[in-house]
């Protein structure tokens, strides 16, 4: 069993959600039980899912877990995209975001690959 919070990635990922949390403050509140509710949901899962692997028994086991925070990553990655489209956050506080889901997607990949060659 691994700390989940010794992973970089995860750390980057905790930093993302609570910054998406003070985002998503701006958002119109018609929005809460959708696109908000959906952006938090995707957000959270990201580091959720690395500290669940993290606690399970074996590698591949964590892998999988690792699989679904990448799926989150690209499904917020389009929820912030999806957004921006829509004027609920601007053009700079999206880009900021979007280079930071990309950040963690590599990290996610990086760390799937080298758990890979382990199995």
């Amino acid at each position: 069993m691994v700390n989940y919070k010794n992973y970089s990635v995860w750390q980057k990922s905790h930093s993302l959600v609570l910054k998406i949390y003070k985002e998503l403050s701006s958002f119109p509140k018609e929005e809460q039980f959708n696109l908000i509710s959906q952006i938090k949901r995707a957000s959270l899962s990201i580091p959720t899912n690395i500290a669940e692997g993290c606690g399970r028994e074996t590698q591949k086991e964590l892998l999988r877990f690792l699989y679904i925070s990448s799926g989150s990553a690209h499904e917020l990655d389009y929820l912030i995209l999806v957004s921006m489209k829509l004027g609920f956050i601007s053009k700079e506080a999206a880009d900021s975001l979007l280079d930071e889901i990309q950040e963690i997607k590599k990290m996610l990949a990086s760390l799937i690959n080298k758990i890979k060659l382990t199995l």
